[in-house]
């Protein structure tokens, strides 16, 4: 029998590739439109992919939401090291830059996002207490990169303010997500500039 007019076969995706897929899109998804308003029939047409490749990675539609959050975690670590990590860079310069550079993506973003695991606080964290402890080990870990860049600082003596160099990260992670809220409800960058400038100029150097 002749194959000269055979359909070609589709290329198979790498498992990995599938998996990623998945997750990038349904963290799009999420990000946009809220978790508890996505469909998993949703996800898998974003992505491409067969409806029965969900459910061979993924047990559920939780454990799918446990892994975008994870996916996203490590890559805000990655770009939290790449940001705070600079040695030759004054501490508060650098803590400066990262907060101006999250202000410039909301803008290319057209204030429409904000940070996924700060939208999925506010609408699952008082819910699902799997998605809460989740989202508090989160936090607790990105506090705790910005508490090592504050103890830089203070040791410099770049920093004044009577708080512990742990209040004032926690501060800097609530009022952020605070402001990135706001910035998304007025579509101005207004809030997000005056905590930057409120934080740098009162906060750490209030006495």
């Amino acid at each position: 029998m002749s194959l000269a007019h055979s359909p070609p076969r589709l290329a198979r995706r790498p498992a990995a590739e599938t998996r990623e897929r998945l997750l990038e899109h349904g963290a799009e998804l999420f990000n946009s439109q809220g978790y508890n308003t996505t469909g998993i029939n949703a996800i898998v047409q974003a992505a491409g992919v067969p409806k029965g490749s969900f459910y061979h990675y993924f047990a559920s539609k939780q454990d799918f939401g446990l892994a975008v959050i994870d996916r996203f975690d490590a890559h805000y670590r990655n770009k939290l090291g790449a940001a705070l990590d600079a040695p030759h860079t004054p501490p508060l310069d650098r803590l400066r830059r990262y907060l101006e550079s999250g202000m410039r993506e909301m803008i290319d973003a057209d204030f429409c996002s904000g940070c996924l695991i700060g939208n999925l606080g506010q609408e699952l964290a008082g819910r699902d207490p799997a998605f809460r402890l989740r989202l508090e080990q989160v936090f607790s870990g990105w506090a705790a990169r910005f508490t090592a860049c504050l103890d830089e600082a203070r040791q410099r003596g770049d920093v004044t303010a009577a708080a512990t160099t742990r209040e004032l990260a926690e501060f800097l992670l609530s009022g952020w997500e605070g402001a990135l809220m706001r910035a998304k409800v007025t579509h101005s960058t207004a809030p997000l500039q005056a905590f930057i400038t409120l934080y740098f100029s009162q906060v750490l150097r209030h006495v």
